[in-house]
């Protein structure tokens, strides 16, 4: 039988760089400023760091670890990962690996992406499967993940106003707590009646369903949890750190029902599995997932098992994924307005899940929370790469 990662590996410091259009820094700037924040928060120096991970999605830092050339890490293994929307989890998911298997004493992960300089934005046409062969669909992301809206809104006898006015309110949340957090892209509050209102990008998805594009940086400093204590008193540890990669079947699959994404539901149970967690509902104190979509979010909560299934409307409404709800979901305003830098965003999750559970999140500072889950997913519902992460204390 494999080893659980669990309680093996520490973070033991994290950076994150402010989200947003940051047309004077390069991606070399923004992994600078948010390793030293890393390396200033763990006490330590770049000379200290035995391997480092960077993830990057775009490749303007270069196709191979040369795009960490600007932290001086000389004569250090540096690795480059992509693996879409899940890279920047990835890339701490193997610089913890090589902690906890003894090859290094403390990794670097690094996650950068530099989007608004490449031009990226508007409706791109994306087709999931990729190179597979089992693509079989050419359309544009919201265009995609509007049928993820279109589908659950029939499967459970939704009103299509009814159904808006649900996926409004997730909007309304993630701008309530972006406009709280002062490294997030957006800051503005929104109303239900604006999110409603907003121009239709593909229906029903409108303009404040979408999550804009960013550039950004984010950074994590690992070591064995057996050490974490000597560099400082409030480590992190990780409790379960998972992938799954689906058959990209779904293009091509008439039973795919577009209510689920059976990537995340099957990460989710490895996740739980490694933690020990038996209700997620309950044991999990709050969540940073990838609401690339507001449908994206309401799905993610029932295949992550926070909401039964057909029910995630009842919790939305009720207020449960709200900062002082049951389940906080996206505390610093998420994808939607924290941003999404690609290679940067699963590390920017961490982040907030490392500074909450050391009650150092400021005016978004959640109660009695002992572990965080942070959820990615990369490319389409039908077919994906979905990464999770538990941290606790």
């Amino acid at each position: 039988m494999p080893e659980s990662i669990k309680d093996k590996v520490a973070i033991i410091g994290m950076g994150c760089t402010n989200f947003g259009e940051l047309w004077n820094k390069s991606v070399s700037d923004l992994m600078v400023d948010a390793a030293y924040e890393a390396y200033e928060d763990a006490g330590i120096e770049p000379k200290d760091i035995d391997a480092a991970w960077v993830g990057n999605w775009q490749e303007v830092s270069g196709m191979s670890g040369l795009g960490l050339a600007g932290l001086r890490l000389q004569y250090k293994p540096i690795t480059r990962v992509e693996n879409m929307c899940a890279t920047g989890t990835d890339a701490l998911r193997n610089a913890s690996y090589a902690v906890a298997c003894g090859v290094c004493d403390i990794a670097l992960a690094v996650g950068a992406e530099k989007l608004k300089d490449m031009g990226y934005a508007g409706l791109i046409s994306v087709s999931p499967g990729g190179t597979t062969g089992t693509g079989g669909i050419s359309t544009t992301a919201p265009a995609i993940f509007a049928m993820l809206a279109t589908r659950y809104f029939s499967r459970y006898n939704i009103s299509p106003d009814a159904g808006k006015r649900m996926l409004s309110r997730l909007s309304v949340k993630s701008h309530h707590n972006g406009n709280l957090n002062p490294k997030a892209h957006f800051h503005k509050e929104i109303t239900v009646e604006q999110a409603m209102n907003a121009p239709i990008i593909a229906w029903p998805l409108g303009l404040f369903d979408c999550c804009g594009v960013s550039d950004g940086a984010a950074a994590a400093l690992v070591c064995r949890a057996a050490d974490a204590k000597k560099f400082r008193k409030d480590p992190v540890f990780i409790k379960s750190i998972r992938m799954c990669v689906g058959p990209a079947e779904g293009p091509v699959k008439q039973e795919y029902d577009f209510t689920h994404v059976e990537e995340t539901y099957r990460a989710g149970l490895a996740a739980y599995a490694e933690a020990g967690v038996k209700n997620p509902r309950k044991e999990i104190s709050m969540a940073e997932v990838h609401d690339c979509f507001s449908i994206t979010e309401a799905v993610i909560m029932e295949d992550l098992q926070f909401s039964p299934r057909g029910k995630v409307k009842e919790d939305i409404e009720s207020g449960f994924f709200d900062l002082d709800g049951g389940l906080p979901v996206q505390p610093d305003g998420g994808l939607k307005c924290f941003g999404h830098p690609v290679g940067a965003t699963g590390l920017r999750m961490i982040y907030e899940m490392y500074k909450q559970l050391q009650g150092k999140a400021g005016p978004r500072q959640l109660k009695n929370i002992n572990l965080g889950l942070t959820h990615n997913q990369g490319s389409m519902p039908p077919a994906c790469t979905i990464a999770v992460c538990i941290v606790g204390r």
